[in-house]
């Protein structure tokens, strides 16, 4: 299997740098008029998967909204992702996994090994454990071919106390992350598989080298307030390895599948002019 930096570097250029996120939470059910139920759940995901899995790069399931609904919530999100990479979508299964020795290594057999009913092509983690604990993830995604997305400046303004915190050598702790990630993917082409999460309604983030030769999953576009164009003045030189998330922006088009499939067209364009280099 083609590392998943080389595999999202060619999904990106086939079809276009997306990231549609998969967020079946209550109002938007209700939006959709299906109830708060499984089988509401079922005919969210399969409407969406159906409309967007042959022409999306990249999809990212929050596993909460599935989970919430037990094993049968789970089902969903099996069948889903399977389905989705069947019609060559990336999945980024977003679970924000994160624990220390063999939990975490439970963590990433779930997620990471070929073969598992939930394995995807990348998982996002948390490192606040200290980023060593997520070796066991590092270990089992480089052998599978797949990916990891770290927490690094998340777009949520709590994050900030955490991840803008100053160590004893005078560097932040998620420049810390990003160094880390940098050192994993040195040497890799096109890009290494190692990404970080950074959000994109931080603004100015010049003070920060992004330059990971990796990939950065972006949240914030659409209903956070941020858009394509601003991507190239937050992510400056490293913009070209963005993978911009917009969930609600494309979701709320639904249930008609047409609609899903312009929303989607209509923020691929828009990214896509705004980072083309």
């Amino acid at each position: 299997m083609n590392s998943f930096g080389a595999r999202l570097r060619s999904a990106m250029d086939a079809r276009g740098p997306l990231c549609v996120g998969i967020d079946p939470h209550a109002s938007l059910l209700a939006a959709w008029g299906l109830k708060d139920d499984v089988d509401g759940l079922e005919t969210f995901t399969r409407t969406v998967v159906e409309a967007l899995a042959d022409t999306v790069a990249v999809f990212k399931p929050q596993s909460a909204f599935f989970e919430r609904f037990g094993s049968r919530g789970i089902a969903v999100l099996e069948r889903a992702v399977a389905d989705l990479r069947a019609a060559g979508g990336l999945v980024v299964m977003d679970a924000k996994r994160g624990d220390i020795g063999s939990t975490m290594a439970a963590y990433a057999e779930t997620y990471l090994r070929p073969g598992a009913p939930l394995f995807s092509d990348a998982l996002t983690v948390s490192p606040y454990l200290g980023y060593g604990s997520l070796q066991p993830a590092v270990d089992l995604a480089r052998e599978s071919g797949a990916g990891l997305f770290v927490l690094a400046l998340t777009s949520n303004p709590e994050g900030a106390e955490v991840q803008r915190a100053v160590r004893e050598d005078g560097r932040t702790i998620g420049a810390t992350m990003l160094a880390h990630l940098a050192a994993e993917n040195a040497g890799e082409t096109p890009m290494g598989s190692f990404g970080a999460v950074v959000g994109a309604t931080l603004g100015d983030l010049s003070s920060f080298d992004l330059d990971i030769n990796g990939p950065l999953l972006a949240p914030g576009i659409g209903a956070q307030g941020a858009t394509a164009a601003d991507l190239p003045a937050v992510f400056g030189p490293a913009v070209r390895n963005v993978v911009p998330n917009v969930s609600r922006g494309v979701l709320k088009a639904g249930p008609d599948a047409a609609a899903l499939k312009d929303a989607a067209e209509r923020f691929a364009d828009e990214i896509r002019a705004a980072v083309a280099v």
